[in-house]
């Protein structure tokens, strides 16, 4: 019994290097194929195309944990930054009141890249194009336990991140 299962496994040993050779084979022609796509250049456009402006705003380590704040900022994700506002404002969560912070700081970064480009901005026409909460440092801390002993406290910290855009003109 042992031969043969020595034998099955020399013939798998086998067919695992002819499988081998054939795929390193299947990737030549793709790599040529992908070499020919990057040679040849795309005239370029004589039109220039719209790019919608964006502004984005940061909070560094919020005092909350990420899940609590995360539920806060699902709801205002793909928003108008008008409607977001209005959600965050009867918000009943703590989180909602730091979130409307970096939104309102994004509007205002976007007003100020606005006005220093000497170009015209809606706030009307803004809305949340991006917005995620990043875990940030842990606070450690200890507690007392039973019999002498401390137990660890993870105090959690947040990274909020927000990208507010302009509306493109046909949407």
């Amino acid at each position: 019994m042992a031969a043969k299962k020595s034998g099955g496994g020399r013939r798998e040993a086998g067919g695992a290097k002819k499988s081998a050779a054939k795929k390193s084979a299947a990737k030549r022609p793709a790599a040529k194929k992908a070499a020919a796509k990057t040679s040849t250049n795309k005239p370029s456009p004589t039109r220039i195309e719209y790019q919608p402006r964006e502004a984005r705003a940061f909070q560094r380590t919020a005092r909350q944990s990420p899940y609590k704040m995360r539920l806060v900022i699902d709801q205002i994700r793909g928003q108008s930054v008008n409607e977001a506002l209005a959600l965050l404002a009867f918000s009943k969560k703590h989180a909602a009141k730091q979130i409307e912070k970096v939104l309102k700081s994004a509007v205002a970064n976007a007003e100020n890249a606005a006005r220093s480009a000497n170009a015209t901005l809606d706030v009307d026409d803004l809305f949340v194009k991006y917005a995620v909460i990043n875990e940030g440092p842990k606070l450690k801390r200890w507690t007392p336990a039973a019999m002498g002993r401390a137990t660890p406290v993870l105090k959690r910290t947040s990274h909020v991140e927000i990208v507010v855009a302009e509306r493109p003109e046909g949407r």
